[in-house]
């Protein structure tokens, strides 16, 4: 099994506290940020790291600290994003919940380079139990010196609050995150300004994932250049997957993005292949917003090639014959699985989730789970399949944040590469609510390109 840098000392007992934590090497990293380092010197260890974006979209971490605006006299702020609602994907509860100083050490480090004083921790509010882990982790770092005024004497100063949300899968959107954590109705905003201009209070603010803001530590304790040896291309360092579905081994795992797909589902260190002997038929690597793949275009490329766990593996060949790494949501169907039934599950959640504020989402979710709910249940035509495609088609970039994408990316998806899965609900209504449509040939090997 690879290097872990995040997950490295999970398995110690009783690293949840502070003096475990601390045994173990924590907060070394703080210290050389803050004592030795200074501000400018972090985000350019950040920004040689090549770290992107843990939560979805993947941006460069250090060009995104970059740009937050320093008007004179006015306060910033950085905000951890743990509302991690999207369907699939659970590796920040495990971060929070087993390893909390972790987060403690990278958002007091990442506070430290922003000139932040101030950090809120937004937490989704079905995890109940973890705010309490968080505020005790909270309460011993200040404690011992590592919160609060003068922090171990270096002159910073830094608070950390915990804010719970409501259930509502948009606040993990950053500016419906920032509206919710101002008391408000959490409805994405209008962009520009962007937060790193004007985001909580109308004042400079960072917005970051979990997994984004704990992988700063080992960053700064290993140096950047090692931190690039982990991956591959701008693919660098560890990822957290939340495995799940028909798989063996479901769990958190932490991988060197320099691994195939095939060895993750199949080898005995990571999901330890499809449970029960059945075979591989879909698989979702990202989270339930990013494109399905049949099990011929996830193990290898339209080219031949195989795909690897990067980035830039999973995104080749683009929406046609490719996906996305999303939030690291990877969900597994074996041959027994209903595309159509899955499809309808997504549909749903994301109509129940939409804030409404746009009409191509709040209308468009709508329709597409009912057009989905009449072919799933043997009332559908063969011209839904169609009308689902237009409307996913006329909901895609016509809304003001990516819920929308998200919503019509899976529809558009499972249509594209399984469609006669679609046909075959129409044809046969009564037999479609007795049996699914199988594997079909959505594992048979692609013909390979001939070599120009």
């Amino acid at each position: 099994m690879g290097r872990k840098l995040l997950l490295e000392n999970a398995h110690i007992e009783g690293i949840r506290y502070y003096d475990t934590y601390r045994k173990q090497g924590g907060y070394a990293a703080a210290e050389k940020a803050l004592k030795s380092m200074g501000p400018e010197a972090v985000l350019e260890e950040v920004k040689k790291s090549g770290l992107r974006g843990r939560g979805g979209a993947g941006f460069p971490t250090g060009m995104k600290w970059s740009f937050i605006a320093k008007p004179e006299g006015v306060p910033r702020y950085l905000v951890c994003n743990a509302d991690e609602s999207e369907p699939g994907t659970f590796k920040d509860r495990y971060l929070m919940e087993f390893i909390p100083h972790l987060l403690i050490e990278g958002l007091l480090i990442s506070s430290f380079t922003l000139g932040a004083n101030a950090c809120y921790i937004y937490i989704r509010g079905e995890y109940a139990w973890i705010p309490d882990i968080l505020e005790q982790a909270i309460a011993e770092a200040k404690n011992n010196g590592w919160l609060g005024k003068n922090i171990q004497g270096t002159g910073f100063d830094l608070e950390i609050y915990v804010q719970r949300g409501a259930g509502a899968y948009i606040c993990g959107e950053e500016t419906a995150l920032i509206e919710s954590l101002e008391g408000k109705r959490g409805n994405p905003r209008i962009k520009p300004p962007f937060p790193a201009v004007k985001g909580l209070w109308q004042c400079p603010t960072v917005v970051n994932n979990v997994e984004t803001l704990a992988a700063v530590v080992p960053i700064i304790n290993y140096g950047a250049d090692e931190y690039i040896k982990l991956g591959t291309g701008k693919s660098t360092g560890t990822k957290l997957i939340s495995a799940c579905g028909n798989i063996n081994k479901p769990g958190v795992y932490e991988i060197e993005m320099n691994i195939s797909v095939e060895e993750f589902i199949f080898s005995e260190e990571y999901c330890g292949g499809i449970k029960n002997g059945k075979r591989l038929k879909a698989c979702i690597p990202g989270g339930s917003s990013v494109p399905v793949l049949p099990a011929n275009l996830l193990l290898k490329t339209a080219k031949g090639d195989t795909r690897m766990m990067t980035y830039e593996g999973l995104a080749e060949g683009g929406f046609a014959t490719g996906s996305m790494l999303g939030s690291g949501g990877f969900i597994v169907m074996d041959e027994d699985q209903c595309i159509v039934r899955n499809t309808l599950t997504f549909a749903r959640f994301y109509h129940h989730e939409s804030c409404g504020q746009c009409s191509p989402c709040r209308e468009g979710t709508g329709w597409m789970e009912k057009v989905l709910k009449n072919i799933e249940y043997g009332k559908g035509k063969m011209s839904d399949i169609d009308l689902l495609w237009d409307i996913q088609r006329k909901i895609e970039g016509n809304t003001i944040c990516p819920l929308g994408d998200a919503a019509a990316w899976p529809v558009a998806a499972a249509i594209r590469h399984f469609r006669d899965e679609f046909e075959w609900h129409v044809k046969n209504p009564e037999e479609a609510q007795r049996r699914n449509f199988g594997l079909a040939h959505y594992a048979d090997p692609l013909p390979v390109p001939a070599a120009v």
